[in-house]
């Protein structure tokens, strides 16, 4: 399986919907709060050009926003 990580903020609605979604079909993530890790927000920008959340990296693919059809293609399930 492919590692999962999410770039969130403790109130962005689509990083709690992701996070759920990924719970519910036990896929194990880690999950990085760039509202106060500065170092991973500026990991977060490199990588995904964006200041948006969530940002999911689904081993090297990267995906920004909550989109449940490309989540689940990209994870297989």
């Amino acid at each position: 399986m492919k590692e999962v990580t999410i770039y969130s903020t403790p109130t962005c609605h689509f990083c709690h919907m992701t996070k759920d979604f990924l719970s519910e079909n036990n896929i194990p993530f880690k999950d990085y709060n760039v509202a106060t890790d500065l170092e991973k927000r500026k990991e977060m920008v490199d990588r995904s050009g964006q200041m948006g959340v969530p940002v999911i990296l689904i081993g090297d693919e990267v995906m920004v926003g909550f989109n449940k059809e490309k989540l689940a293609e990209a994870l297989g399930i």
